[in-house]
């Protein structure tokens, strides 16, 4: 980070042109972490149905290039920048791109119910930033729990309600 390339966070949504199937999304995700690895971009990729959001963070001419990228990539339509502010520090300094394909939240809620990654879509600040912090722990929770489970040796259970998310862990060669 310097004064004229500051750090920033920039956070984004998109329609797929049509639905991704599990190789589709392994394929972007390969090309786009080695080019995030490329311009040391880091941040998470959310999925669901035909739906992405991601949070990208960086150098500012790094992240507004990827950005140009994505806006011409023709997999996606409707490209909208959601939030862009800058950073302190790293929220997902480890991944390249975390990933985590998300399934529709069942249609029964109780009451007082929020889906974040519906929060995100919809555009509104308060909303957005509550949702990027709810998901940004959730996602350094899962992947502290594995690693602690890891170290003493215990492997969890896999469970369908309860997906694993992917990530890439950046090398600190360079």
């Amino acid at each position: 980070m310097t004064e004229e390339h500051p750090l920033i966070s920039l956070v984004y949504c998109s329609s797929a042109t049509h639905p991704f199937d599990e190789r589709e999304l392994a394929d972007l995700l390969a090309v786009s972490r080695s080019n995030n690895d490329a311009r040391d971009v880091t941040g998470l990729l959310l999925y669901r149905d035909g739906e992405f959001v991601q949070i990208l963070e960086g150098d500012r001419y790094d992240v507004e290039a990827v950005m140009a990228s994505i806006t011409a990539d023709q997999r996606h339509t409707d490209v909208r920048i959601l939030l862009e502010e800058p950073l302190h520090e790293r929220r997902f300094e480890q991944w390249t791109m975390g990933y985590q394909k998300l399934d529709a939240p069942i249609a029964a809620r109780s009451e007082g119910f929020r889906d974040s990654f519906d929060d995100l879509r919809m555009g509104e600040r308060d909303m957005i930033g509550r949702a990027l912090m709810e998901l940004t722990m959730w996602f350094r929770v899962r992947e502290s729990g594995a690693a602690i489970a890891e170290a003493v040796g215990v492997r969890p259970q896999p469970s369908s309600s309860t997906p694993k998310p992917e990530t890439t862990v950046r090398s600190s060669a360079r």
